[in-house]
């Protein structure tokens, strides 16, 4: 056998040295040899073979030995799976948080997978650093918030335990039931189950998950969850209904990892349909910072349309937009003629204009009801009744 292979190895020599060095010497080097396609050619092996194969015209095809050689190269380079990248990756992004940690940078003590690959998905290297800059700046909000209520409960307890302790055997001299929290919540629940039935439709438009960033993403569903909150421990609450929202969509994913298992539960109409589908264009009202229109009174026949954007690149005109071309009628608040505005464009937070809206549908004042707008954005109210007066003394 091992004459056997050493004939073949001179046989192959003698027959495809000297065409590559042909080829050397024509084109200048030698490697570039190798990887042209050389004519077909055949080695007669029947003299070498008679012990081993009975069959004497059998032939090797170099070319094709070549090809399933480099396909099975080409295999071997591309056998590394997607999992396997995608677990470098995050092992780069670990680093990379980590050498900015030890120069001294703004990043946080504690990041999760999620956040990471979050942070792979940001195209730029300065997105990614104001993202890292966020969530360091979430983080210790949230572990401020925690030393300060960690605080507020040893005080508390400190306080419970200098008084003396009483008998709970005996009879409290009060004709008040005390109100647990447990039927607070139940009363709660109740309100907003009737107002799925019986109470005005307010609609939040989900459709501008797309045009934000992953801070104001966020923001956004901060701000919504207010709103639900609110809405459910008011008088009279609205029937909120979150149109346009896509399933596994951003907004979603949001709401699923902030509420969990309660998003399921959570009493508002979940849609991925318009509002123009389920209810009557001439009762939708889209409320817009850009609108020509000033709302004077609210009406409670109408149905009042919230754009759920958070926009703090300052990109006026969205929600008009949408609202022209889905030909429906706009308004806005009258906040030049309530409040002495000193800076700012008059885009308020989602959560500060379903208040407002709660305390119009049950007030009717718009005074008490702008008492939800921050007062950095104004001096102010105006005193209407005065500019009435000389408005009439005018004419």
């Amino acid at each position: 056998m091992s004459i056997f292979n050493m004939l073949l190895r001179n046989v192959v020599r003698r027959s495809v040295f000297p065409f590559a060095m042909k080829e050397r010497r024509k084109n200048g080097f030698f490697l570039t040899s190798f990887y042209k396609t050389f004519p077909r050619r055949t080695l007669n092996l029947s003299s070498y073979l008679k012990d081993a194969e009975p069959n004497p015209s059998q032939k090797l095809n170099l070319d094709e030995w070549k090809n399933v050689m480099q396909s099975r190269r080409q295999e071997e380079i591309c056998e590394p799976t997607s999992k396997c990248e995608e677990d470098s990756t995050l092992t780069a992004m670990r680093e990379f948080v980590e050498m900015r940690r030890l120069a001294g940078r703004l990043v946080p003590e504690n990041i999760t997978e999620e956040e990471l690959k979050t942070l792979m998905e940001l195209p730029t290297k300065s997105s990614r650093l104001k993202y890292l800059k966020f969530l360091a700046k979430r983080e210790r909000k949230i572990n401020a918030k925690k030393a300060k209520q960690e605080k507020k409960n040893q005080e508390q307890e400190e306080l419970l335990g200098s008084v003396e302790k009483r008998d709970t055997d005996e009879l409290k001299n009060t004709f008040l039931k005390r109100l647990h929290s447990n039927t607070l919540e139940n009363l709660h629940s109740w309100r907003a189950a009737n107002a799925m039935i019986f109470g005005q439709p307010l609609v939040f438009d989900m459709v501008y998950e797309n045009c934000m960033s992953h801070t104001e993403l966020g923001n956004a569903v901060d701000q919504m969850m207010e709103c639900e909150g609110f809405n459910r421990k008011s008088v009279d609450p609205f029937h909120l209904h979150y149109c346009n929202l896509s399933v596994d969509g951003p907004y979603h994913k949001g709401f699923s990892k902030r509420y969990g298992e309660a998003w399921d539960k959570l009493l508002v109409t979940v849609t991925e349909q318009c509002y123009t589908n389920l209810f009557p264009r001439d009762r939708l009202i889209y409320l817009t910072p850009d609108s020509r229109k000033i709302m004077t009174t609210f009406e409670h026949d109408k149905i009042y349309i919230i754009g759920s954007l958070v926009d703090k690149a300052g990109q006026p005109g969205t929600s008009l937009a949408r609202a022209k071309r889905l030909n429906l009628a706009t308004a806005k608040l009258p906040l030049d003629k309530y409040l002495r505005w000193t800076l700012g464009k008059k885009s308020l937070t989602l959560n500060q204009m379903l208040c407002i809206l709660l305390t119009l549908k049950e007030t009717g004042d718009w005074k008490e009801a702008l008492q939800f707008v921050p007062q950095r954005y104004h001096d102010g109210f105006v005193d209407v009744d005065l500019l009435s007066r000389l408005n009439d003394a005018k004419f």
